[in-house]
């Protein structure tokens, strides 16, 4: 397994695209609103990318082997959908959950990031496993530190996902990014403290848990893309882009308008600059 490190240089332009990505979903959050399509986010994200920040949608044209070209710019994964969802012209009720997955190619370099958006009022149910795969996602980023493994992040997700009463999907996982959109290593979101690669000061991947209310078994949709929940429970997932630095993390994909940081998160540790 080759992992790419990255130089200072390479984390500027990796900060650059990664805040990029963040201020999209800034610029959603008061569209997502009952009544609006995923198709019409996809628009204006598209818009945002390419005639605002000067940068090319990652996701648009993007096909791996195996699969078709995904024809969007963001991923858009309502209700049970876990991931990979395809924006389409139904629109949103009062109630729906979403995941908006959105990666931004600046200068040649990715940004990739999704949030969670309740639309309307949700129910408690929802916002509890939104609120919970959150927490779950930053649990596995304050591990990220020299000298730690890759198991003990996804040990950590894994323990606190599960004690809540959820189940965490494991065919998807975290990757390495950079001037490609997945590089090595996989960051799985469970498994056992001290096994796995090393972290060391210039990884940078995203952390990224699927967390589902009920089972997590999970199947793909006759789109090639879509992916659900065999059970048709709901399912949430947040992301960010992570390096590792010298004593520990940055988050590089944050902005004016990210969310509350999780009242176990230092801030300045996610935010303080290698």
């Amino acid at each position: 397994m080759t992992i790419s490190l990255k130089s200072a240089a390479d984390i500027d332009g990796m900060r650059l695209a990664g805040r990029l990505a963040s201020e999209v979903l800034d610029m959603l959050t008061p569209h997502i609103v009952p009544g609006v399509t995923t198709l019409h986010l996809d628009k204006l994200a598209h818009d945002h990318m390419v005639n605002v920040q000067g940068g090319i949608p990652a996701t648009l044209g993007y096909q791996p082997p195996g699969y078709t070209a995904y024809p969007a710019s963001l991923c858009a994964s309502v209700n049970h959908q876990v991931c990979h969802g395809i924006p389409n012209d139904r629109p949103l009720k009062n109630g729906d959950i979403v995941n908006i997955d959105v990666t931004v190619i600046k200068d040649g370099w990715h940004g990739d990031t999704s949030r969670m958006f309740v639309v309307g009022e949700g129910s408690i149910q929802a916002k509890r496993l939104c609120h919970i795969t959150y927490e779950a996602m930053w649990k596995g980023i304050v591990k990220v530190k020299p000298g730690v493994r890759l198991g003990d992040i996804g040990h950590a997700i894994q323990m606190f996902a599960e004690s809540a009463g959820y189940s965490v999907v494991r065919e998807f996982c975290g990757h390495g990014i950079g001037r490609k959109f997945h590089e090595e290593p996989q960051v799985l979101h469970y498994g056992r403290p001290g096994t796995l690669e090393e972290l060391v000061p210039g990884m940078i991947f995203t952390i990224e848990p699927m967390v589902n209310a009920g089972r997590r078994d999970i199947r793909e949709m006759g789109d090639g893309w879509t992916i659900v929940t065999k059970d048709r429970s709901l399912s949430a997932q947040w992301e960010h882009t992570v390096l590792v630095t010298e004593t520990g993390y940055e988050v590089l994909t944050m902005s004016a308008g990210y969310p509350p940081l999780p009242a176990f998160v230092q801030p300045a540790a996610a935010l303080a600059t290698s």
